[in-house]
């Protein structure tokens, strides 16, 4: 149901979040849990999630720190690395143990160190996921330092995702986070010729900010991301990618904290914490493009039938009226958190 200035949709879920763990993960987890139904969850902790047992447990800390009487289910996913086992990765997706594995390139962002260095590595886990049906999520960007960071997800479209899905071309993909009209062209192309082999997801601030906003007035670090934010261009065609309503794209945050002192230093962390505004910032994009009918669609059926999942049965109301942005999100024992368009804020909010 659409009106003026209040939006009925079926619950949303996050098909891309960041929990952290320890202090920062109970700080951060209900204000995800309190507007989406599910969340796949980014297994790059140290050490990261390579294992069943790891993820039954890391599942365990997020749903202590979920408020009481909220409902949500988050999906564990997978951390590859050059000696990831085939067995370990289906008999945990056929058990619902994990819902996909991560793909991170080898010091590709925060936490990946331990990720897979030569694709070679990994082809008998790869052909495995292939047969069994398991997604393969991929932060999509090279590592070498001689590819200029703005282009580095392009390089990677053109250098190893095409030849990857040459040589298995029944693989379920994700690419994640997407940030160009190059990856916006090729998932479309590629959902066209294999439909439901390929989806993407785009984030919030993707959708809202572009490379100069990070140098607006001065360096901003906490619109510091990896991957970073494109040209104006981008971020128009990501924009027209989501307000599509077309099936391969959907709904995924990203949202990654870090501490104030850890984003503000001499060699700052990439990461955007959208987690508390995150609906209501998709609702403004959508609405600023005339666009509102179609947030459903990005937001909470595209994601579930890519992943072969029922749609949430509940909904979430938003109305148009100002959200009072947190100035910070405090962490018991450590560092405060500055949220995402804490400055700026936000003309929709979440009714609860």
């Amino acid at each position: 149901m659409q009106t003026t200035d209040s939006l009925t949709i079926i619950r949303p879920d996050d098909w891309h979040v960041h929990f952290r763990d320890g202090d920062m993960l109970d700080a951060v987890v209900p204000y995800t849990a309190r507007q989406f139904g599910r969340a796949i969850v980014m297994p790059n902790l140290t050490p990261p999630v390579t294992t069943i047992e790891a993820a039954t447990s890391y599942r365990e800390r997020i749903m202590a720190a979920v408020p009481e009487g909220v409902s949500f289910n988050p999906l564990m996913t997978a951390y590859l690395t050059d000696s990831a086992k085939s067995d370990d990765l289906t008999i945990g997706y056929a058990d619902g143990i994990f819902a996909a594995a991560k793909l991170y390139p080898a010091n590709a962002t925060t936490n990946s160190a331990m990720g897979v260095s030569d694709l070679s590595n990994v082809f008998g886990v790869l052909e495995s996921m292939q047969d069994s049906g398991m997604p393969l999520l991929i932060h999509g960007e090279v590592t070498d330092t001689e590819v200029d960071i703005f282009d580095r997800e392009a390089v990677f479209i053109d250098t190893i995702l095409e030849p990857l899905i040459r040589k298995f071309p029944e693989l379920r993909i994700v690419l994640e986070h997407v940030t160009t009209s190059q990856a916006v062209d090729f998932v479309s192309e590629r959902h066209e010729t294999a439909p439901g082999k390929i989806g993407a997801t785009i984030t919030a601030h993707h959708l809202m900010i572009n490379r100069t906003d990070i140098f607006r007035g001065g360096i901003r670090p906490h619109l510091y991301c990896l991957p970073i934010a494109k040209r104006e261009k981008h971020r128009l065609a990501l924009r027209k990618a989501a307000i599509s309503g077309a099936g391969p794209f959907f709904l995924g945050t990203d949202t990654a904290p870090h501490g104030v002192s850890a984003k503000q230093s001499a060699c700052g962390c990439a990461g955007v914490f959208s987690a508390p505004v995150a609906i209501q910032a998709y609702t403004q994009v959508f609405d600023e493009e005339n666009a509102l009918d179609r947030l459903e669609d990005f937001a909470s059926r595209n994601g579930p039938k890519f992943y072969g999942l029922p749609k949430n049965n509940k909904t979430l109301t938003l109305t148009r009226s100002e959200t009072i942005m947190p100035e910070k999100i405090s962490v018991q024992g450590g560092d405060d958190i500055l949220p995402f368009l804490t400055e700026e804020g936000v003309i929709w909010n979440m009714d609860l």
